[in-house]
């Protein structure tokens, strides 16, 4: 199997991949990879109370765990921020693999969700900016106004987003990025021994042997004596409590209220708020645009099909192989 590339650069209003040619990884630095609402904040936690074995983080998540390619801070400064970080470092990106570092020393995280889910969670996510932030968006789009030009209608907006292409290498994706497209370039190498998934799916079901499955691959001994603390600090109502320390950008004032940000998991609520011709839109596309295992992994979680599961193992470098 062939290593992943870097063959594109994402740039949009709010972020620039170009961001990652001033970051040097270091050995055995996490970089958790999501797209949009699809579990990025939930897996960040999860990776920095593995790495501290404490509730109680040395800084608010917001600020110690960095999106690298977020415009709203330099580069310099985040940069900056991470390099003084003594232990593993843990790096937020919403960049599809072809468009970031490939190390084989550092580890991918991976989380997926079902995208319709993930897009009824960024209808909420855009309502939930703060006046600054709307401020700075339509600042980048050189446009007068007090909100965002996009419809709140979810109905309105998901056919767009399921057919306009966000780059011209894309199916779909616009305004906020592609699910399809982001998990299609992970998924191709899912046997790299340093890439691992995880699902909303099985965390919700079952958040204590996910966190064990993690633990091994990240290969963070686990104490008995601290794990129940540990698994209680990343369940959903533990994270909302400390909304100003988890959410995203709360350091930035980016939302308008951070314990929002965790408002609800919109778990199956597409079947309720999208049209039956925007079901049956999905329904027809995403068969189309992805191979049957990652469809029912991406919808399902593990359980559903397992990624790394039915090939043999060869050897990437002599520290990581492929399954």
């Amino acid at each position: 199997m062939s290593t992943p590339e870097r063959t594109h650069t994402y740039a949009g209003l709010i972020y620039d991949s170009a961001r990652w040619d001033q970051f040097t990884l270091r050995d055995g630095d996490i970089i958790v990879c999501t797209p949009p609402k699809s579990g990025t904040t939930w897996t960040q936690m999860l990776c920095a109370l593995l790495v501290h074995q404490s509730a109680t983080l040395p800084q608010p998540l917001t600020r110690l765990s960095r999106w690298l390619e977020r415009l709203a801070q330099p580069i310099e400064e985040v940069v900056a921020d991470f390099d003084a970080q003594p232990f593993r470092r843990v790096i937020k990106t919403h960049t599809p693999l072809d468009g970031i570092p490939f190390d084989p020393r550092a580890i991918y995280v991976v989380c997926g969700r079902d995208p319709r889910d993930a897009f009824l969670s960024m209808m909420d996510h855009l309502d939930n900016f703060s006046d600054e932030t709307v401020a700075e968006i339509m600042g980048r789009l050189r446009a007068q106004g007090e909100s965002l030009p996009f419809p709140k209608d979810p109905n309105l907006l998901f056919p767009v987003w399921m057919t306009t292409p966000e780059k011209p290498w894309m199916d779909d994706g616009f305004p906020w990025g592609s699910a399809f497209y982001y998990m299609r370039s992970f998924w191709k190498f899912r046997r790299l021994s340093n890439i691992v998934f995880l699902h909303y799916v099985d965390l919700s079901d079952d958040l204590d042997a996910e966190m064990r499955r993690l633990s091994a691959f990240l290969k963070i001994p686990i104490d008995e004596a601290r794990w129940p603390s540990l698994v209680a600090a990343a369940r959903f109502d533990a994270m909302k409590a400390i909304g100003d320390e988890a959410a995203p950008g709360a350091h930035l004032g980016e939302w308008r209220d951070a314990t929002a940000f965790f408002k609800t998991a919109r778990r199956g609520q597409w079947r309720d708020a999208l049209s039956p011709a925007n079901q049956a839109l999905y329904d027809r596309l995403s068969v189309q645009r992805l191979e049957p295992r990652l469809k029912a992994w991406l919808e399902g979680g593990r359980r559903a099909a397992d990624p790394k599961a039915g090939a043999p193992e060869e050897q990437l470098g002599d520290r990581h192989s492929l399954e």
